[in-house]
């Protein structure tokens, strides 16, 4: 996920409207009209950089990373828990850098990777002098309850192991990991055991979630060939990976008839099911030549019927419908205090 190192890079545009607008305001201070698919947008966040927000299964909370705004005290990306309506923040990480959260079924556990087993303090900024990339951090899988107590170390292997979700029936977490030498996806067992490799072409595959019965994953991939692939590979060796042209992908929970469902060769990211199963929500930059401006599009599983879903000239992405499909909640830099801001934001979808 990377968040913060992709909107830093990117230089993307951000709003100038007042910050700290009260929740349940006027539609048109956050949406395009164009934007069709949302309604009654409210504004969870003011200030920093929020984003990878996921609900719990019963809509009632969520889990996000943030770092700066309100929580300046940290010193790179901690994880939080809030409600749904933007109140009770909570502290769940404490030390290194952490992404990727996301609850256990039943609300009462949360999944995060972090980098504290290599230390308390923030790992570097990758180097950006052989252009833009995102640093592959020695992050871990660890589990804690919903206070951050407990903490439990799910992975032990070198490199980066992150990226976890959980499956709705609540027996699976997929996870994308270098163990094996490759940016390649995994299954495991909610304790860890029962590791099974998924993917195996060359290449990054990651950022996976899976369908809501549980029977397919959707995940973004770049499998490069020729002197690509061995450009990926050297920079790989030294911890980055250049996420300038991903794919959305589909597969069998077990790992069988991966395919692509774009095809475009922008840069596609952070895919979700809708709740019918049959579409797919993901940010992309394919409209923008510059490839800075990010914005939420659907697609069919058959790779057809592309619709773009956000219209503002600032970063979208981060999508996931809450459990009941009347909801989505994305991170974005729309209605942003100062450039640099990243919000959470959530609003009604409309069919």
């Amino acid at each position: 996920m990377w968040t913060r190192a992709l909107l830093a890079a990117l230089a993307l545009t951000l709003a100038c409207a007042p910050a700290h607008r009260p929740l349940g305001g006027p539609v048109n201070a956050l949406l395009d009209p164009r934007e069709r698919h949302l309604a009654h947008a409210r504004q969870l966040t003011f200030g920093g950089e929020n984003a990878e927000a996921y609900w719990s299964d019963d809509g009632k909370w969520l889990t996000f990373q943030a770092h700066g705004g309100a929580h300046a005290d940290t010193a790179c990306d901690q994880i939080y828990t809030m409600r749904a309506d933007g109140k009770d923040v909570s502290a769940i990480s404490r030390g290194g850098r952490t992404t990727c959260s996301y609850f256990y079924p039943g609300g009462k556990k949360v999944l995060y990777s972090s980098t504290r087993a290599a230390g308390a303090s923030c790992p570097p900024e990758p180097d950006f002098s052989q252009g833009y990339v995102w640093g592959l951090y020695d992050y871990d899988i660890y589990v804690s309850d919903r206070n951050g107590g407990d903490p439990v170390r799910l992975t032990d292997t070198p490199g980066y192991d992150a990226e976890a979700t959980v499956s709705p029936d609540g027996k699976r977490i997929v996870f994308t990991s270098v163990r094996d030498g490759d940016l390649e996806l995994y299954s495991m067992a909610l304790d860890g055991s029962d590791v099974k490799r998924l993917t195996r072409t060359p290449g990054y595959d990651g950022g996976a979630f899976f369908s809501p019965d549980g029977k397919r994953i959707v995940y973004r991939a770049h499998h490069p060939q020729g002197e690509e692939l061995a450009a990926f590979q050297r920079l790989l060796g030294q911890g980055k990976v250049r996420p300038t042209q991903l794919e959305i992908w589909v597969m069998d929970a077990d790992g069988g008839n991966a395919r692509p469902i774009t095809d475009n060769g922008a840069a596609n990211f952070a895919p979700y099911f809708h709740p019918d199963g049959k579409r797919i929500l993901f940010a992309s930059n394919v409209h923008d030549p510059k490839g800075r401006d990010f914005d939420l599009y659907l697609i069919g599983v058959d790779g057809q019927g592309l619709e773009r879903v956000t219209f503002r000239p600032e970063f979208d992405s981060f999508p996931m419908f809450s459990p009941d499909g009347k909801r989505l909640v994305w991170a974005s830099n729309r209605h942003g205090a100062q450039q640099g801001d990243t919000n959470i934001f959530v609003a009604d979808w409309v069919e």
